[in-house]
């Protein structure tokens, strides 16, 4: 039997003593359409449906900086999330939402400090309190150079944006998550479940360092960072994983940053079920798989989750999906009778030995990272790219021998139609939008405002005051970004 006890260091078995009795998981469902009022609707709809928390979804081009109108834009708006370009949009997304009363989770990156100053413009606007404002923002940068690519600047001015953002929340943003470090992707990207974690943990530690050296207040930081999880295919693992990621991370907090801070040594996390075990070939065995993960995500103790919707492998999900998605949820949360008992999986010898061998596997791992020089490094040198690329050939590999058997893909195979749905809006309906909002502007407080930010970016300041002034002043993400970009540079391989 485990000496380890619930809301305990190192926090196994989970970060709360009571779990679930008194306070279920967010059941925060991930949504973004080819339009600002078709998301808006959706997110409506969630919140009428028992949503506690409201994930944004941003298309290709918003999270790499380029207007909707930008040529670079062209064949991408809308496919991939909400197309954000200017504070208006972001003003329109939120019609009708208190947001005071909801938490938001926006998962952007490279121009997180933008959809920020937007959120924060729109905030004051509505005159909402800065300091009830409740989310989180992703700005997670080194997963972009590891595994999804959407990154703009050179690594370090990357992280000199991060840590402004995490200075600037510290002193107004309180109730804000200013990062939600991201293993989700790295799996995604086909990485193992080791891996996940090593490398998730290996950039929260790098972050904590650049932020040390900012002069941040770290041990209030720890309080503020938030990770997060992809719930896969092997069900014990994902929840062993779970468990060893308290562990790891209050290891990390008190031992190598020497904070006692029990709030700081906690890993909260939300988590979501794995986008890349959706198959397209017989979409109804998409439902069976993402409730074993969602349940994974409850029995390993997540602290909000979000279920994929069964046709997500071919397109943004139907309204209809995402609720039956969020039904399995509520299922688990209100029928299961899971939730009564604090730790569901108990003293199991299988979890204990599993999560054992994980919490080791990913240390050596870490350790060995550091060895060699940190995240930086082997980024630019592709070490940590080049690891999950093989994994994922491995992966492929064993589907195509039949070693791994994937229900519909290559066992218990038919012949089933796929149709593309939810199309993007039209470019043409972007550019009049983005053609209006400039109209209305008053060009010269905008110019000012750029012309500021780019002399500031020039110097150590913090650039969210400028960022949020060039918002005030209506200037799009484009702009902003492009004028970023004129001083940073655009990182290359």
């Amino acid at each position: 039997m485990s000496n380890k006890k619930i809301g305990k260091f190192p926090f196994t078995k989970g970060i709360y003593k009571d779990m679930y009795r008194n306070r279920l998981w967010t059941m925060r469902q991930y949504a973004g359409f080819s339009s600002v009022s078709e998301s808006n609707k959706r997110y409506l709809s969630l919140l009428e449906s028992g949503v506690s928390g409201l994930s944004v979804a941003f298309d290709l081009p918003t999270q790499m900086g380029y207007d909707s109108n930008d040529d670079m834009s062209y064949g991408e708006i809308g496919k991939s999330g909400v197309p954000i370009s200017t504070p208006e949009d972001i003003e329109s997304l939120f019609n009708q939402i208190d947001l005071e009363k909801v938490s938001v989770s926006m998962t952007i990156n490279s121009t997180a400090s933008i959809l920020l100053a937007f959120y924060i413009s729109l905030a004051k606007k509505r005159g909402y309190s800065l300091e009830k404002l409740r989310g989180t923002l992703q700005n997670d940068i080194l997963k972009e150079y590891i595994a999804r690519g959407t990154y703009i600047f050179p690594i370090n001015h990357s992280l000199r944006l991060t840590t402004d953002i995490f200075e600037y929340c510290q002193q107004n943003l309180p109730n804000w998550n200013s990062i939600s470090v991201s293993g989700y992707h790295i799996r995604e990207a086909g990485s193992t479940a080791v891996q996940e974690l090593a490398f998730t943990f290996a950039n929260a530690i790098t972050y904590l360092e650049a932020a040390k050296t900012a002069g941040i207040d770290i041990e209030k930081l720890t309080t503020q960072i938030s990770f997060f999880f992809n719930s896969h295919r092997n069900f014990f693992e994902e929840i062993a994983k779970f468990r060893a990621a308290r562990e790891i991370w209050a290891h990390i907090v008190r031992d190598r940053f020497k904070i006692a801070n029990i709030k700081s040594q906690l890993c909260r996390f939300h988590v979501q079920t794995a986008g890349s075990t959706l198959t397209a070939q017989q979409i109804e065995n998409n439902t069976p798989r993402t409730t074993l993960q969602s349940l994974a995500a409850v029995l390993g103790g997540a602290q909000s989750i979000h279920t994929n919707g069964k046709d997500e492998a071919l397109s943004l999900p139907s309204e209809k999906n995402a609720l039956s998605a969020l039904r399995i949820q509520q299922v688990i949360a209100y029928e299961s009778g899971i939730p009564e008992f604090i730790d569901p999986v108990g003293d199991s010898s299988l979890i204990d030995s599993m999560t054992k061998d994980m919490a080791e596997q990913v240390n050596a791992k870490i350790d060995d990272m550091l060895a060699k020089g940190g995240v930086e490094k082997l980024i630019q040198n592709g070490t940590i790219q080049n690891e999950i690329s093989e994994s994922s050939i491995k992966f492929q590999n064993d589907l195509d021998d039949k070693k791994a058997i994937v229900i519909g893909v290559n066992k218990f195979i038919s012949k089933d139609q796929i149709e593309e749905k939810n199309k993007p809006q039209l470019a043409e309906d972007r550019l009049a939008i983005i053609e209006n909002f400039k109209s209305s502007r008053n060009e010269k407080n905008a110019a000012n405002a750029l012309a500021l930010l780019k002399e500031k970016a020039k110097t150590n300041e913090n650039l969210m005051p400028y960022i949020i002034e060039c918002s005030d002043h209506q200037c799009t993400l484009g702009e902003i970004s492009s004028s970023l970009k004129k001083i940073f540079g655009e990182y290359s391989l």
